[in-house]
């Protein structure tokens, strides 16, 4: 089973973060505070998110050069992040924002509703993701083992890709489902790209197993990174 995502909400304040608290936790996922740009790198080298609530306005390390430190790390590069802000100095403000790496950029008074909207789509992919390298997972390990399932010692190995199709099409299906969704509400371009990269890991992580076919040749098949 999938567990729930974690999401980083980073804010100097205690009563913005309570406040944020208050309107995402409908979408029953973790919710991890960080009341500084140091405590929230701190946050990340343990933890995996699927995106960050970033306050631009905090004393020490401000929001921009957060985001900087985040974006240079590999293993924290990828996470979307949403930057949170109670001052709007215009275009030039709100572009230094995207140009450091901010997938969105709310200014403050936000509607609740459009931010809870907003990150439960990064929630949704972060979690497709998941799903696929649990996928993936099981198809390595069905080709390093010569057809022994990680699911029970003694199943035949064309049952194994039963199961596997079976369960691969339950995830394409989902993935269908969400970049229509992403049409129809005009979501952020950012958001769009990253369902159109797993849709890619997923059509390769179906070409790998319809290779593992019987009678579709004898060559071991590459599995596609997940990275």
């Amino acid at each position: 089973m999938v567990q729930k995502a974690k999401i980083l909400l980073v804010d100097d304040r205690p009563e913005n973060l309570l406040a944020l608290e208050a309107i995402l936790s409908a979408l029953d996922q973790t919710l991890v505070r960080a009341s500084s740009g140091e405590e929230a790198l701190k946050a990340l080298l343990t933890d995996d998110f699927a995106v960050i609530l970033l306050d631009v306005q905090m004393p020490g390390m401000d929001g921009f050069e957060t985001a900087a430190h985040i974006k240079r790390r590999e293993r924290t590069r990828d996470i979307p992040i949403i930057f949170l802000t109670a001052i709007n100095h215009g275009p030039h403000h709100t572009f230094r924002g995207y140009a450091a790496g901010a997938v969105d950029y709310i200014s403050k008074p936000f509607d609740p509703w459009v931010l809870r909207a907003k990150v439960s789509v990064f929630v949704e992919l972060y979690m497709k993701n998941c799903q696929l390298r649990e996928q993936a997972a099981l198809l390595r390990l069905q080709l390093e083992s010569g057809g022994r399932s990680a699911l029970g010692e003694g199943r035949e190995p064309v049952g194994l890709l039963a199961e596997l199709s079976a369960r691969l099409a339950a995830v394409e299906e989902q993935a269908e489902a969400l970049s229509k969704q992403l049409d129809d509400d005009a979501a952020g371009a950012a958001a769009v790209a990253t369902a159109a990269h797993l849709e890619r890991k997923l059509t390769g992580l179906r070409r790998a197993l319809d290779a593992l076919e019987p009678g579709t040749g004898s060559g071991t098949p590459q599995v596609p990174s997940q990275n």
